[in-house]
């Protein structure tokens, strides 16, 4: 990174544009005050300036907080192939690229040292760009990682006869129809799942666009076709292939060697009742040192993932691809295959486990005096439920928990009580949104919905998690080793702005100009507790904030009020945990197969990969849900329901239906007796003439007048609006407002003059 000269004066705009065109690595604010200098009050005066040169597209900001010239290409980024140039060199250009000039000429770097294979047409990759020139802009790429194409494939309904077919996709957003000639149909029946790949017409053609019939899915109206659908359209890999089978397939148990033994520690598992893997166990003690009055020695041990998923492995390659497991109501999609995910490396009781565990020792008020990390070798004494534990803690033991209930359970729960009192001093932030479960029967249909019940067993696991994934943090942070951080950022300035005027709505202040900190937005969550409010104000907290991700950069986890924060309890079904052990083993010289010198060199691009699939399994997971929450409200279109809005739009209402949870939108057409216009700081429509306001929490009576279970939509309208003879004049006037327009708008091109009307904003 360039010094610049030292001087007395601020930086200027093109100061600072010079250090990031002649910078190397991630530029940030803080590198940018620290390289010119800056101090003091003098912080918000860059500050400003960036904002400014963000404002006027001079420089640019990518995830991570990272600046760069407008005109330069991220650091870091998807590419695919392009083409050769006349030398036979490979050339990419940016996945992304929605500008009108040429994209820039990215050459691919031949390193010698990597294994990856040469890109061909259709092939995908992350790579990091190193600029060589600015004029015209020239890059060299080194591959990251190589990733799936992007599918070019349609997911519907197949429907046919003798002559072909039609394809109805099942996206929301695709509102296209697709014919099947006969020859392309290939097997495909009425009413079933298919891909399809769409199939070029000549300019000429009229009619609908073409598919041919790719892979059959099997019969749509099977309840376990719905996990299928997300899956699928989604993209997410659902197979392994043979050799990472292989690779499970031949992991072996492990032996004491040079682990520390556990087995004799009265570790347990607790889970949901239909966990599908148990890969953290806990337990306690009161500290015997008696220098720690009260104190508590806790022990949380975790699968040992790294022993069986060895770097540049099959098994790591796909892990990576994968970046974690995909939990739907009747499936997972797992990170590992099942040799491992649900045996090696699951925690079930009476089989020893290897385990990477950490030793953790909190004074009374539960504040970590120390921590110890270890390598060892386990033996889970029991697996229990939440609801189970719970019960045992309120007095009423069953026969299982009752041997447990002294000297495991109830020490757990006497350490957990000290940790609850360093959290409250800690105060993270504190929502309160209720979390829905759907209950399948055994032929996948579902039986019920409902809300899944909060213990203290719960917050048990929870905390212990959360004081193991500090201690790792902390750990890596100490011995100069390489993390791959859980970062959650502070909400961005527009963001609090937008919450701010909404709560003056409301009365309620959020200080302006105060450190942002999880207290702050505690204090106004605490202020419309049990009040009419306090669904409303969650779920607008909730959407001030930042979504987490993944990086080697550690910016603290704002939500946790944590400087240092990494995921380390679940490395059956997360990378990111991974190597997070990989990087305790070489840090603490557990073994060879820690963190390598190449993975620390591609952690911010993995960081960006299992962040990106992270949100893709949450976008195919939701997608899941509101199939099944469609499938299961089909039989009670018609029926009426108690609604709350949990989304305002320009375009109608988001409603939330109680107590299913199914979300379902009126659309403006459809609202009330008059023109509605779209408040964005208040979260509301409001009427033009009547002042009628429909706002984001308010409680409304609806009815369900459509449940499409195929692509999840559900269609709703305010009840009494059919018969209210104002609504249907309303509807009247605009529906002649519209055919005014219409012939307005013919006079107008033909010269005709016209009566104009008022135009309703």
């Amino acid at each position: 990174m360039p010094n610049p000269k030292q001087t007395d004066r601020f930086p200027t705009s093109d100061d600072i544009l010079t250090f990031l065109r002649e910078g190397n690595g991630k530029i940030t604010k803080r590198e940018l005050a620290r390289a010119f200098q800056i101090k003091g009050p003098d912080k918000v005066l860059l500050k400003k300036l960036l904002r400014e040169m963000l404002n006027d597209g001079l420089i640019a900001q990518d995830a991570g907080r990272a600046l760069r010239p407008a005109d330069r290409l991220p650091g870091v980024q998807v590419v695919e192939f392009s083409g050769l140039d006349k030398h036979g060199d490979a050339l990419l250009r940016p996945v992304k690229w929605d500008r009108s000039e040429p994209a820039p000429t990215i050459y691919l770097s031949d390193d010698k040292r990597k294994k990856h294979p040469a890109l061909g047409p259709g092939d995908r990759a992350l790579v990091r760009l190193i600029p060589i020139k600015d004029d015209p802009p020239t890059y060299r790429a080194q591959i990251l990682k190589l990733l799936k194409a992007s599918p070019r494939s349609i997911l519907g309904v197949f429907h046919g006869g003798e002559n072909g077919g039609r394809i109805h996709p099942i996206d929301k957003k695709n509102r296209d129809e697709y014919w099947v000639d006969r020859d392309d149909v290939r097997g495909a029946v009425d009413g079933e799942l298919v891909t399809a790949e769409p199939v070029l017409r000549r300019r000429r053609d009229m009619g609908p666009k073409r598919a041919r019939v790719r892979e059959r899915l099997g019969d749509v109206s099977d309840a376990r076709s719905i996990s299928m659908i997300a899956i699928h359209a989604h993209d997410i890999p659902n197979e392994f292939p043979e050799n990472v089978l292989q690779e499970a397939d031949n992991a072996k148990p492990v032996t004491l060697d040079k682990r520390e033994d556990l087995r004799q520690i009265p570790l347990i598992t607790i889970d949901p009742v239909d966990a599908r893997d148990h890969d953290d166990a806990i337990w306690a003690e009161p500290d015997t040192d008696p220098k720690n009055p009260d104190g508590w020695h806790t022990l949380v041990a975790i699968a040992d993932v790294a022993h069986y998923v060895r770097p540049e492995s099959a098994l790591d390659r796909e892990a990576t691809k994968r970046g974690n497991s995909c939990y739907f109501p009747d499936r997972v999609v797992p990170m590992l295959p099942e040799a491992l995910s649900a045996g090696l490396c699951s925690l079930k009781p009476g089989e020893d486990r290897a385990c990477m565990a950490v030793h953790m020792w909190f004074d009374k008020n539960g504040n970590k005096l120390r921590h110890k990390f270890v390598r060892g070798l386990m033996n889970s004494h029991a697996n229990i439920t939440y609801a189970r534990v719970q019960a045992a803690l309120d007095g009423a033991p069953d026969a299982e928990a009752e041997p447990l209930l002294k000297p495991v359970l109830e020490p757990l729960h006497n350490a957990f009580k000290a940790l609850m009192t360093a959290r409250a001093k800690r105060e993270p932030l504190d929502l309160d949104l209720p979390e829905r479960k759907i209950e399948l029967d055994d032929q996948g249909h579902v039986r019920g919905i409902s809300l899944r019940e909060r213990f203290d067993a719960h917050r048990i696991v929870e905390e212990f998690m959360i004081a193991a994934n500090v201690a790792a943090a902390e750990e890596l942070e100490k011995k100069r080793t390489a993390a791959m951080y859980r970062v959650h950022e502070e909400p961005p300035m527009d963001k609090l702005e937008s919450l701010r005027e909404f709560l003056a709505s409301l009365d309620l202040k959020l200080t302006k100009g105060a450190v942002m900190m999880p207290r702050l937005f505690n204090g106004i969550l605490n202020k419309v507790q049990d009040t009419a409010h306090e669904h409303l104000v969650n779920q607008v907290v909730l959407r001030s904030q930042t979504q987490a991700y993944y990086s080697p950069d550690n910016r603290g986890h704002f939500g946790l009020a944590l400087p240092k924060y990494a995921h380390f309890t679940s490395p059956i079904r997360r990378y990111s945990d991974l190597l997070v052990h990989r990087g305790l083993i070489r840090a603490l010289g557990l073994g060879d197969d820690g963190l390598t010198d190449a993975e620390i060199e591609e952690m911010e691009g993995i960081g960006e990969q299992i962040s990106a699939t992270e949100r893709r399994a949450m976008a195919a997971e939701r997608d899941s849900t509101d199939r099944y929450m469609a499938s299961y409200l089909a039989d009670h279109v018609g029926d009426e329901f108690i609604g709350r809005i949990t989304g305002v739009t320009r375009f109608g209402l988001f409603v939330e239906l109680e107590p299913s949870g199914g979300d379902g939108l009126i659309p403006i057409s459809e609202i009330g007796n008059d023109y509605y216009f779209h408040d964005e700081a208040l979260h509301a429509l409001v009427g033009e003439k009547t002042g009628q306001t429909f706002k984001l929490g308010d409680k409304v009576d609806v009815r369900l007048t459509e449940a499409n279970r195929f692509t999840g939509g559900l269609k709703l309208e305010l009840t009494g609006s059919d018969n209210d003879p104002q609504m249907k004049n309303l509807k009247f006037m605009r529906k002649r407002g519209r055919r005014s327009n219409t012939r307005s708008n013919k006079r107008a091109a033909t010269g005709t003059k016209t009566v104009s009307h008022k135009k309703r904003r």
